[in-house]
């Protein structure tokens, strides 16, 4: 049962049945008053207090019962596991894939640790979060990615409170302000600039500009597509794996979020995989599946080196990417890279008029709210249907200079 023990006195009970106290051996030396109870694992634990502080003793003791049976108690040991070791248990056991877990393991070791590695996790207070946030942001880190730190760190100590560790999380304190989203607006290229940029790639790699501005495909998608993926009875193309760099081996996997799905396959881009297949014949490419020590699968690739071997980002995006960027005379910047294809890709789309769900599910996006949020600077707007609709009435056609004239354009580039 739970009880509190004096140290430093013992009750004698005298001849004449009157209780007294008589000092123990230890009297004066140490904590007096020693709390004792049974954890809910049926362990017995402890916990000490100074002489005069019987009352706080009780009181511990009172809130400690009070836990057990509501069923919130949190061993006060528990909380002296120092952030870093609790964060390296809790990334030992998560069930994420290889490449989330590298990025963990890197933004905890660059930014996380430093500071808060060595603390107990009990330790870190709302204060403490501050400083460290204050720190990242004079190291000139951007807003999204203190961003993705403070959701990061927030998450393994949502994981400490449910294993017991701490009480509560200090990100939950309204004086802790996460740094706020200032989203940029992506860059379609138009036409003119997406035909003489392709026109700058070497000839066996141009097709990557028509899966990825004509599809949709992401990077790795484009690395992995098939002429297995196209369906004989329809005009569309199945998105089912994509290549990836995992620790240094290139890997098959399922796409983002592990959805599979089924884009449109326009005519255009059916004739330049055609053509692409006639002078670059597919290659069969064996990698293995899902991780680096995954079973093997063999895959008939559309996109291979001269030498036969499947395409990787680490080389390619240096070796023909960006040397084609700058022979374009396109800025070579975040905004240009290799997605700035699926951004043109939905530029267009939308300019036609399909609806953000449908551009959801082409692009591979998990909520077509965040869709919206991405390309809602892209919608034609009320003022644009309405001088469409009257200028189509009068029987004129303008053009739009703003607009991706560009499906004539990918036809044609």
């Amino acid at each position: 049962m739970a009880h509190i023990v004096d140290r430093w006195y013992k009750t004698v009970v005298g001849p004449n049945g009157k209780s007294r106290q008589e000092p123990r051996p230890e009297c004066g030396q140490g904590m007096r008053y020693r709390v004792r109870y049974l954890a809910p694992d049926g362990k017995e634990k402890s916990h000490s207090f100074p002489d005069k502080k019987k009352r706080e003793a009780q009181a511990f003791l009172a809130n400690v019962q009070a836990d057990i049976l509501k069923g919130t108690y949190v061993d006060p040991d528990a909380g002296r596991t120092t952030f870093k070791q609790y964060a390296d248990e809790w990334l030992a056991a998560a069930t994420t894939d290889l490449l989330t877990r590298d990025r963990l393991e890197y933004e905890l070791r660059l930014h996380v640790h430093p500071v808060l590695g060595h603390r107990p996790i009990a330790s870190i207070q709302p204060a403490t979060i501050r400083a460290w946030a204050r720190g990242m942001q004079e190291k000139g880190l951007s807003a999204g990615y203190r961003r993705v730190l403070f959701s990061d760190v927030s998450m393994i100590l949502n994981a400490a409170v449910d294993d017991k560790k701490i009480v509560s999380n200090p990100f939950a304190a309204k004086s802790i302000q996460r740094p706020r989203h200032v989203p940029t607006k992506v860059q379609p290229w138009l036409v003119d600039r997406l035909t003489a940029f392709r026109a700058k790639l070497p000839d066996r790699y141009r097709v990557t500009v028509d899966l990825g501005a004509g599809c949709g495909l992401r990077q790795g998608e484009i690395f992995g597509a098939s002429p297995e993926d196209l369906d004989a009875t329809r005009p569309i193309l199945r998105v089912v794996r994509q290549i990836k760099l995992v620790r240094g081996v290139l890997i098959f996997a399922p796409p983002k979020g592990g959805k599979t799905r089924e884009v449109p396959l326009p005519a255009s881009v059916a004739r330049r995989l055609g053509d692409h297949a006639q002078r670059y014949p597919p290659v069969e490419v064996t990698l293995p599946w899902g991780s680096p020590t995954g079973d093997p699968m063999t895959v008939m690739l559309y996109l291979t080196t001269a030498d036969g071997l499947p395409l990787s980002r680490s080389k390619f995006n240096p070796g023909v990417w960006k040397p084609a960027i700058r022979a374009t005379g396109v800025p070579d910047d975040r905004h240009n890279g290799m997605h700035v294809l699926r951004h043109t890709y939905a530029s267009v789309l939308l300019d036609a008029g399909e609806s953000i769900k449908a551009l959801s599910m082409y692009l591979g996006h998990a909520d077509p709210g965040f869709t919206l949020r991405i390309y809602t600077h892209l919608l034609p707007t009320s003022e644009d249907r309405t001088r469409r609709a009257i200028d189509a009435a009068f029987g004129e056609d303008p053009s739009d200079a703003d607009g991706p004239d560009a499906v004539d354009g990918l036809e044609t580039a």
